[in-house]
């Protein structure tokens, strides 16, 4: 006789249905947790740089993912675990608050009206059309772009680049002068070795491979004395700072509702491409390659987005990391619903992440870079009508320090290439639209 727990589990998910035991779902959702668990850390420190509490964006960070991951589990159920996306959170900081020179607080209303116009367009399927009517080239340029943009973030901010007046940037010293004597630059140092730890423990498929380099880094750190551990575990902060604190006053001038439509637009294709991408490493796709119940996932994602601005973090989305608990045999929503309790449980933690150093999420930055960059491997480089636009909505986001300039020259470009070689009929209306409507922007109120 099953026990009724597990009986209740077993209707809920459909386990044997999926080929899958409660004990597989649980090991699988700790798998995903380990590989995305750095996000609680890495997130605080780039929203924080906005003029964001710390503590009170660790906590939003926490619940945030929770809430996403039962939706995603509990009406949707998949194995598919959402966390505050990078990328997002990095056109939040440098591009919006610190670019344009926007309160953090208008910021995150950005956000919510994004999180509020994908409601309404998963509710009507619009979001899978606009997805569908895209060209592969630009939306797999726009994640490399941002995977660039990302490592650009990176090496600034650990030291490895540094300004130059004659070159714009250059490669930081391995050392420091001090009393006439040479001693090692450890930031830098302990970036570069990060990123090599990160990478062979990632090839020797250790699971956690991110949080144990940060983990290594922030240790050997303290040792050093270039920062300080205040303890493990501590109350949970308060959430004060940031809950509830969107600005909609200046929301709907000209330049902040196309801050919206790069929210909406950079989300539109980072969750629809991991949902897709790591249900079809799972098997759930159907017989036609659909992702059955994608109106309900995407549904679960927006919900998430909503309530990660109501909370005070930047837009929450899905985890392609989430491919390591399908590795691991998850195929339910009860994998996403054990993240989301472990997401949970580090809300006790904050003492932990307030002590890891910036150069000990560089490396995180920059792993997340190099899988970005893999995007570019589906790009048709042999067509230089599709080449061109992709190459440069790649190279304008680091070059622009910019994701929106990127997508808006990705856009424009394809529109203008594609008419100028007699290839106007590829064009979908909808690049059109875009490419148009951001060319207006430029003229009316400037990059």
């Amino acid at each position: 006789m099953s026990h009724p727990n597990t009986s209740l589990l077993e209707r809920w998910f459909k386990l044997a249905e999926k080929g899958t035991t409660v004990r597989t779902e649980l090991l699988a959702g700790f798998t995903t947790f380990l590989t995305l668990c750095y996000i609680t850390i890495v997130n605080p420190s780039v929203l924080s740089q906005a003029g964001m509490d710390f503590g009170a964006v660790f906590v939003a960070t926490c619940i945030a993912s929770a809430i996403g991951c039962f939706v995603m589990g509990g009406l949707a159920n998949y194995p598919i675990a959402l966390a505050p996306g990078m990328g997002l959170n990095a056109y939040f900081t440098y591009s919006v608050v610190m670019g344009m020179g926007v309160s953090w607080q208008v910021a995150l209303a950005a956000v919510f009206v994004s999180g509020c116009i994908f409601i309404a367009f998963s509710l009507f399927k619009v979001r899978e059309m606009l997805v569908n009517a895209l060209p592969m080239s630009l939306k797999m340029a726009i994640a490399a772009g941002i995977g660039l943009f990302l490592a650009l973030i990176a090496l600034k901010d650990s030291g490895v680049v540094v300004a130059s007046e004659a070159t714009l940037l250059k490669m930081g010293n391995l050392y420091v002068e001090q009393n006439g004597a040479k001693l090692p630059n450890y930031p830098v140092l302990l970036t570069l070795a990060g990123l090599l730890l990160t990478i062979a423990l990632d090839y020797y498929r250790v699971r956690g491979a991110i949080i144990i380099s940060i983990f290594v880094i922030t240790a050997i750190a303290a040792g050093l004395g270039l920062t300080q551990i205040d303890g493990i575990v501590s109350r949970v902060p308060s959430i004060a700072p940031t809950f509830m604190q969107m600005d909609f006053s200046h929301l709907f001038s000209g330049s902040l509702i196309a801050v919206v439509f790069v929210f909406f637009l950079v989300d539109l294709f980072d969750s629809t491409g991991t949902l897709v991408g790591v249900s079809h490493r799972a098997g759930l796709l159907d017989e036609n390659g659909h992702l059955p119940r994608l109106k309900k996932a995407l549904f679960a994602d927006s919900i998430a987005i909503v309530v990660g601005a109501g909370l005070g973090t930047s837009s929450t989305t899905p985890y392609v990391e989430s491919a390591a608990g399908v590795a691991a045999g998850g195929r339910t929503g009860l994998t996403a619903i054990t993240v989301g309790v472990l997401m949970l449980a580090c809300l006790w933690f904050s003492p932990l992440a307030k002590a890891v150093p910036a150069f000990a999420t560089a490396p995180a930055l920059l792993y997340i870079g190099v899988q970005m960059m893999r995007s570019a491997i589906e790009i048709n480089w042999k067509d230089i009508t599709e080449a061109a636009p992709a190459f440069l909505t790649i190279a304008f986001m680091p070059f622009t320090y910019s994701i929106a300039d990127g997508i808006a020259m990705g856009f424009i470009s394809y529109a203008a290439v594609k008419l100028l070689c007699n290839r106007a009929k590829d064009v979908p209306p909808m690049v059109w639209f875009v490419a148009v409507a951001w060319l207006a922007k430029f003229w009316f109120l400037g990059a």
